[in-house]
């Protein structure tokens, strides 16, 4: 056979892989592919990680910066301990949040679906199911070439809660960056690193105990 059937052969290939849907750009099945991967990879009992986080006021153009750690229990039981600059502790069991600052001696106790419900506060990591079901999902072109850029707008969205981006690794399906933006412009920045998978946390370091002679402040 010569190179020109050859090429004729190939035509009809081409034309049908061009037209299958299979084959096609689809980004809803992109999204699904890797919403699929995200909830694999987050599907055991809890894990570890490490996390950097810089906040922003936009209208007063002031922004600050903490690291600590953060422990995470499904569903909806989250640790986050902060180390600097200040040391602070962020506890939920899913129904009751808990917020010790010993610097200030003080304790804050308020409910924990006001705070972290439908992903506010990336309470979305103690259950990633909730970004099938509390938000639609878009697919944005990412800076990395090594991730994926996910937008999140929260089908009930609130002043605290206007829109979410995620930076997913196209390889481990990590979320290795939230970039939270409330109403107003503000942003609140998360880079998480270190993640320890498939653990079991001490359902005890999601509870806590009042120490005696602290301030117990309400804020529901």
């Amino acid at each position: 056979m010569d190179h020109r059937c050859r090429r004729m052969m190939l035509i009809p290939l081409l034309m049908a892989l061009w037209f299958c849907p299979a084959m096609a750009d689809n980004p809803s099945s992109t999204i699904d592919t890797i919403l699929t991967g995200v909830e694999t990879r987050y599907a055991g009992k809890g894990f570890r990680a490490a996390f950097y986080q810089e906040s922003m006021l936009k209208a007063m153009q002031i922004s600050d910066t903490a690291r600590g750690q953060l422990i995470v229990r499904r569903p909806g039981k989250m640790r986050w301990e902060y180390l600097a600059p200040d040391p602070q502790t962020i506890i939920t069991d899913g129904q009751t949040m808990w917020i010790y600052r010993p610097v200030d001696n003080q304790v804050m106790v308020g409910k924990a679906p006001e705070f972290f419900s439908q992903g506010k506060g990336a309470g979305f990591l103690s259950d990633i199911r909730q970004i099938r079901n509390s938000f639609t999902v878009k697919l944005k072109p990412a800076e990395n070439p090594a991730y994926y850029r996910l937008q999140l707008a929260p089908l009930n969205p609130t002043p605290e809660l206007a829109e979410i981006q995620l930076s997913v690794h196209k390889t481990s399906f990590q979320v290795d960056q939230v970039v939270t933006t409330n109403a107003y412009g503000d942003e609140t920045r998360i880079v998480i690193s270190r993640y320890e998978f498939d653990m079991d946390p001490d359902e005890a370091l999601f509870q806590f105990e009042v120490p005696e002679g602290v301030d117990v402040v309400r804020i529901d």
